[in-house]
Parts: C-alpha cells; sequence; structure tokens
C-alpha cells in the first residue's frame, strides 16, 4: 500500500524558519553556496539553536501518538532552498531536538514551493519572499517568517497558540479594500451593513479548518488555542464573529483593537505564532512573539500589478 499524508496537517517549512541559520546566511550572502556548504559541513556534528517556528512545529508534533506513525496526525517537511549536504545538518538538528521530521526536499538555490502540491500542504512558512508570494498564489497558505523575531514563551507547554489577523489572512480582503479607497467611515458603514453577509475566505481559512479539526480530538495532552487579532472595532466586529459562525469554526480568544498596535496584546496571549498581511503590524508585532507576513491582499499588492477585484 502506498505512502500517503492524506488526513494530516501538513507543515511544509525552511530551514531557516525551523533553525536559527543566520550566521550561516551571512556567509553564504557574503561569498556564495560552496562557502556556505563547507560550513554547514563543518558544523554537522554541531546541533542549530531553534528558529522563529521551531516552538510552533515543536507542538504540533506532540499532537502524534507515540510509537504509531501511521497514526500521526501531524507531519512536519522541510522545504528548502538549501543544499542537499547541508540539508543533512538540518535532519541532525532536528533529531537532536526530538523532532520525528523525516522528508525533506532540498533545491539548491531553486524555488521549493513548487514540491507543495503533491505534498498536500496546509501550511508553509519561509524567510523567502518570493516561495511565500508563489505559494499563496497557488493556493496554499504561506507565511514569511522574520527570522529576528521573539522567540514564544515557554509558559505553555501543553499548548500550541496561534494568532490570526482577520482581514486578508483568515478573512478576504473585501472590507480592507474599502478601507483604503474611501475611509474608516466607508468601511464601518459597508460593514454594518453587510453584518449579517459572511465574508469571504482569506487565504488562512484552510488552516484554520485543519487546527480545528485537530482542536476537536486532542491528543497525549495537547491542547490548541487560537486567537483573532483585529484592527476592527465595534460595529465592525460583528460581521467578522458571524462569519466564522457560518464556517462552524471557534476561536478561543478574540480582539478587536480597533487601530491599537497589536503587540503589547500578542504579548499577553504568548502565541507560537502570530499571522498579518501587514508589514508594520508584523514588525510591531515581532519584538513580542514569533511572526510571518502573508503576502495578500490589497495591502500587499506591487507596483504594476493589477489590484485585486
Amino acid at each position: 500500500m502506498a505512502m500517503s499524508l492524506e488526513g494530516r496537517l501538513v507543515v511544509a517549512i525552511s530551514s531557516r524558519a525551523l533553525f536559527d541559520f543566520e550566521e550561516e546566511n551571512r556567509v553564504f550572502e557574503a561569498s556564495d553556496d560552496r562557502a556556505y556548504m563547507q560550513l554547514q559541513l563543518e558544523r554537522l556534528e554541531e546541533p542549530a539553536r531553534p528558529g522563529v517556528a521551531f516552538s510552533l512545529v515543536h507542538k504540533l508534533l506532540a499532537f502524534n501518538p507515540g510509537g504509531a506513525p501511521e497514526r500521526s496526525r501531524v507531519e512536519v517537511v522541510i522545504l528548502s532552498r538549501n543544499d542537499p549536504v547541508s540539508g543533512m545538518r538540518v535532519f541532525r538538528s532536528a533529531q537532536h531536538y526530538g523532532l520525528p521530521v523525516q522528508r525533506g526536499v532540498f533545491t539548491r538555490g531553486q524555488p521549493p514551493w513548487r514540491y507543495l502540491r503533491p505534498l498536500a500542504a496546509n501550511l508553509f512558512l519561509s524567510t523567502n519572499d518570493a516561495d511565500v508570494r508563489s505559494a499563496l498564489a497557488e493556493g496554499v497558505p504561506a507565511a514569511r517568517v522574520y527570522p529576528h523575531s521573539a522567540r514564544a514563551s515557554g509558559a505553555h507547554p501543553q499548548e500550541v497558540r496561534i494568532a490570526f489577523d482577520g482581514d486578508a489572512v483568515l478573512f478576504s480582503d473585501e472590507a480592507e479594500q474599502v478601507y483604503q479607497r474611501e475611509g474608516l467611515e466607508a468601511f464601518q458603514s459597508h460593514e454594518r451593513d453587510r453584518s449579517r453577509q459572511p465574508l469571504l475566505p482569506g487565504p488562512f481559512k484552510p488552516l484554520l479548518e485543519a487546527l480545528h479539526r485537530l482542536q476537536q480530538q486532542p491528543e497525549g495532552g495537547m491542547r490548541l488555542r487560537t486567537a483573532l487579532v483585529t484592527a476592527r472595532s465595534a460595529p465592525a466586529h460583528e460581521r467578522a464573529i458571524r462569519t466564522l459562525m457560518d464556517w462552524r469554526i471557534d476561536v478561543d480568544e478574540a480582539m478587536f483593537l480597533g487601530g491599537l498596535p497589536k503587540g503589547e496584546f500578542l504579548r499577553e496571549f504568548e502565541p507560537d505564532f502570530f499571522f498579518d498581511d501587514q508589514t508594520g503590524h508584523i514588525e510591531n508585532a515581532a519584538a513580542h512573539v514569533p511572526a510571518g507576513h502573508v503576502a495578500a491582499g490589497i495591502s500587499n499588492v506591487r507596483a504594476g500589478e493589477d489590484l485585486p477585484s
């Protein structure tokens, strides 16, 4: 019988998002890939330090029942621009920390995102902006990890905590387009008038659905807690809540901040990861928690590109 990842939460992650390879990356940028490969080979027996997304991966893998890989509910796959030689250190480091990571694709500089489809990935985390944008264009939830983000708190070892922005992340950017075209008053009016009309899905709805399934069946004492952290405020809050109700998905906490900086609220929530579409929010959050930029929606349209319809 052929092996399959069907039914699992599949997280594809770059080596630099999982481990702290910032020093090695500076060698790569200052020289070439051969110098980088040589350094990684020299450090083969030296485990890399945990990176920004390490806590998220470590906790998600703890949902798997021990000793029964065929019953695994979470699969983590390394998907990296690293070369195969450097990949040896990635696997050695994972083994050192007890991470049951068995699969990896190493492309030596070529875009690895094209392998997301055969993996049926639910999430792709990378430090490479182009790879993240390509993944999002293919319909895969993806975020660019900020490698200098604060590391996750160790206060909740039995609980995965994930925080999401709303518009252009969980939801479509329909309302954000109104806000950017016409301002706050028009945005509030637009959302109040459509409070009972569910928002269209955003790029991260499939991940939220997969996490919801995981949340419904805790394993090994692990729990999952989610939060919606949005710049919306009343009366625009109602449409967001009703959309989640329409999807039959619960979030544990919701913060309607009305434009207040998100970082200090996230510091109190202590997520293992936070996703937002606006770089300003990510930069503010990254001082407190692990954070990643979702390059989706009108806020991320580049000059010369067509605006979303």
